[in-house]
């Protein structure tokens, strides 16, 4: 009695863990994975058990060991891929709404100066200020314009408005190319764990098969 219950007893055979609701049958194990397993703790048995902190190291181990075949040595960015994808995080995170918490008021009034900058409206009501501008000038204060032509103090107006607008919508596009530059980034960490999630897969359906062949 005592050697059949040694038999049943649920042990992880790479740390030891024996809490049932952490352990799972070791033939679930991919092939790639045991071998892995096997290569650094000396054996392996198909009919034991391993706990779910030892299938994430492995597995992460084994992704790592293929993203280094492929790209060699792994950024940080892919190392926080490997470690959502062994976690099961979400990589996902909506990046406008990171970017609009953290602006500032300055940020925001550049931004809103950029879009104004921009728009029909900015140049129709500009055009009317400058017709403005020199209707008064020309015909409604002939005797004593206060910017007589040829409109020095217009010019000089429209001098300092341009070099105000010019770096303040520099500073908009800036954040922008930023904006950009975290979307691209956050599109490659989710293609990128799709890819590796979508190999994974393959290979855990082409062992399940091949274990459903040799019961057949």
């Amino acid at each position: 009695m005592t050697t059949k219950s040694v038999k049943t007893k649920k042990v992880c055979q790479v740390c030891g863990e024996t809490r049932p609701e952490l352990l799972r049958p070791a033939r679930i194990i991919r092939n790639e994975i045991s071998d892995l397993i096997k290569k650094e703790t000396g054996h392996w048995d198909e009919n034991g058990w391993i706990c779910l902190k030892d299938i994430n190291l492995y597995r992460k181990k084994y992704i790592n060991t293929i993203l280094q075949k492929e790209k060699g040595e792994l950024t940080e960015l892919e190392n926080e891929v490997i470690s959502s994808l062994t976690d099961n995080e979400i990589v996902t995170k909506n990046v406008d709404s990171d970017f609009e918490g953290k602006l500032t008021l300055g940020q925001r009034i550049a931004d809103k100066v950029a879009d104004f900058g921009g728009s029909w409206n900015f140049i129709i009501l500009f055009f009317v200020i400058l017709l403005a501008w020199m209707g008064v000038n020309s015909f409604l204060l002939i005797r004593h314009p206060f910017d007589p032509y040829p409109y020095i103090l217009l010019n000089l107006v429209l001098s300092c408005l341009a070099a105000i607008q010019a770096p303040i919508i520099m500073m908009s596009q800036n954040r922008q190319e930023d904006r950009d530059r975290a979307r691209s980034i956050q599109d490659y960490k989710i293609n990128l764990k799709t890819e590796l999630e979508l190999r994974l897969l393959h290979q855990k359906m082409d062992h399940l098969l091949n274990q459903q062949l040799e019961r057949l």
